[in-house]
């Protein structure tokens, strides 16, 4: 069951449309629940809605499945996007990854997760019956990024994170100095991949890609107890893609 409603930022002085979904047995019993937050909530659910008509389709997968989890998906303000999944303004390694003449963006991912941490999260605790202290985080491309950062700032909080295709590269400097001062290790789980074909197959841009990606990968592997890389050959920048990868936004339930 999806319960859908509009919910005030305040910090950004927007409105942003969230989705929950409660698992088929919320209503048949007491029981607490874990949380999994994620980004670019209008490809989350369902095609219908979704940007690119292609979405993770998850309302059917959690069904099917019967998974006990709650899912809050926050839609993302295309027009913002950027400017609220990139923590800092993009620097020089975004200008050469994108090309010397690229816009600069960024700079609003602080004020969008205090809005996660500071109202959302605990409007949800107060709402539905929750796990408080089992809270994940997903995230896809740049809400890779933002999803780490999360974590970097609240890592007491966000106690498990699944990032698909991450955009480091937007702010590859500065993620890369605060994954290294952070103390990581109450991070319980880790999952993060990378396709070979993030922008086409064999092109230049994948590579940089992936030694993005792997770079971040080689910081985290020394900061947290459990964290596990996927290189996902031939894989692409796309949801049918994201698809494919669906199982991995759960792992974090595994064993607990």
């Amino acid at each position: 069951m999806l319960d859908i409603f509009p919910i005030p930022i305040n910090s950004l002085q927007q409105e942003r449309r969230i989705q929950v979904y409660l698992p088929q047995s919320y209503s048949l019993s007491q029981k607490n629940y874990p949380v999994l937050y994620m980004h670019d909530g209008q490809n989350v659910f369902r095609n219908d809605g979704a940007i690119g008509g292609i979405s993770l389709e998850l309302e059917r997968y959690l069904d099917e499945k019967d998974l006990d989890v709650i899912v809050v998906a926050i839609d993302q303000n295309s027009s913002v996007r950027k400017n609220e999944y990139c923590p800092w303004e993009n620097g020089a390694y975004s200008q050469k990854f994108l090309g010397a003449e690229s816009l600069s963006f960024g700079g609003h991912g602080k004020q969008y997760l205090e809005f996660i941490v500071e109202e959302l999260k605990p409007y949800i605790d107060e709402k539905y019956r929750t796990i408080t202290n089992r809270t994940a985080m997903a995230g896809i491309s740049m809400g890779g990024l933002i999803s780490l950062y999360a974590a970097c700032h609240y890592p007491k909080i966000f106690t498990d994170l699944i990032l698909f295709s991450s955009a480091f590269y937007a702010n590859q400097e500065k993620i890369e100095e605060l994954v290294k001062r952070t103390d990581l290790s109450s991070i319980n789980s880790l999952y993060m991949d990378c396709g070979t074909g993030e922008a086409g197959i064999g092109t230049s841009t994948s590579k940089e890609f992936l030694v993005s990606n792997n770079a971040v990968y080689e910081l985290l592997r020394n900061k947290v107890p459990a964290v596990n890389f996927n290189v996902l050959e031939g894989e692409q920048h796309n949801y049918r893609s994201f698809q494919k990868r669906v199982p991995k936004l759960f792992s974090f339930l595994e064993g607990k």
